[in-house]
C-alpha cells in the first residue's frame, strides 16, 4: 500500500517513536489519527495530525476513539499500535544485606499488560471490526512488539506482553487475511527515546557495548520497518527485527 493512501491510527503519538512515526506518515501524505493519554504531547504534534486523548485500557474509549478517527480522516485503513508503558522489577528480590524479601507488586504487573497486551488486542479488533463493516479494503496493522520478547532480566509483565503480541501477530494474520486485512510487527531492539533515556545509565552502556552496529538505535531506524510493512504487500504475519544485531 502507498503511503499517501493511508488513513492511520497512531496509537502512543505523544512522544518518542510514536510521534515520529506519525510525523513520517504525515510528511508521505498519509492522513493521521493520534492517540494518548499525554495531552501535551498531542498538542505539540504538527499541524494536520488528527489527535485526541485515547486511553487503550477503556473498552468504551477505544471504540470511541476508532470511530472519531475515521470520520475525522474520512475512513480508516491502518494502525500502528505502538501504545506502550514499562514497569520493571525482578519477580522475587532478596536484599543480600538484611536478607528481606521482596516480591514484584501485581498492580505493576497488570498495568503493563492491560497497555501493552490488552489494550493493543483491543485497538487490533476494533479497528479491524471497523474494517469489516465498513467493507474496507485492503487494511494493515503494524503491532510493535520489541527484541524483549525472548527474555529479559527485570522485565516479566513486558515480556509477557510483547512475546503475547508478536505470537499473536502471526493468529491476527491468519484470522484477518480473509478481511483483506495485513497484520505485520516490529521488534526494536535498543532505541533512543524517552522511555528508554530513564534506564540506569550502566546497563544502558552494557547493551549498546553488546550492540554489533555500534549504537543503540534511534526512531527513523524502526520507521523504515514500519514502512516495510505498510508498503510491502506480501509481507504478513511476521515480525522483523530492528536491534543492531544484538539479538545475534
Amino acid at each position: 500500500m502507498e503511503l499517501r493512501e493511508l488513513k492511520v491510527i497512531v496509537t502512543g503519538a505523544a512522544q518518542g517513536m510514536g510521534a515520529h512515526f506519525a510525523r513520517r506518515l504525515l510528511e508521505a501524505g498519509a492522513r493521521v489519527a493520534a492517540g494518548d493519554v499525554n495531552d501535551a504531547g498531542l498538542a505539540a504534534l504538527p499541524e494536520g495530525i488528527h489527535r485526541r486523548r485515547l486511553e487503550v485500557t477503556s473498552p468504551e474509549d477505544a471504540r470511541a476513539f476508532v470511530g472519531w478517527a475515521a470520520g475525522a480522516m474520512g475512513g480508516l485503513n491502518a494502525l500502528v499500535n505502538n501504545a506502550g508503558i514499562i514497569r520493571d522489577g525482578l519477580l522475587v528480590k532478596r536484599d543480600e544485606t538484611t536478607g528481606e524479601v521482596t516480591t514484584l507488586p501485581e498492580a505493576e504487573f497488570d498495568a503493563v499488560i492491560a497497555v501493552n497486551l490488552t489494550g493493543a488486542t483491543r485497538m487490533v479488533r476494533e479497528v479491524a471490526a471497523y474494517l469489516a463493516r465498513a467493507g474496507t479494503r485492503p487494511g494493515v496493522i503494524v503491532n510493535l512488539s520489541s527484541l524483549a520478547r525472548h527474555g529479559n532480566r527485570g522485565q516479566s509483565a513486558y515480556v509477557a506482553a510483547k512475546a503475547a503480541l508478536a505470537a499473536n501477530t502471526v493468529t491476527w494474520a491468519r484470522e484477518l487475511a480473509p478481511l483483506g486485512i495485513r497484520v505485520g510487527a516490529v521488534a526494536p531492539g535498543l532505541i533512543d527515546t524517552p522511555m528508554t533515556q530513564g534506564m540506569n545509565q550502566k546497563v544502558r552502556a552494557a547493551i549498546v557495548g553488546r550492540v554489533p552496529v555500534g549504537r543503540a538505535g534511534v526512531p527513523e531506524d524502526v520507521w523504515r520497518a514500519v514502512r516495510f510493512v505498510f508498503e510491502c504487500d506480501y509481507f504478513d504475519g511476521r515480525c522483523v527485527d530492528v536491534d543492531g544485531g544484538l539479538s545475534l
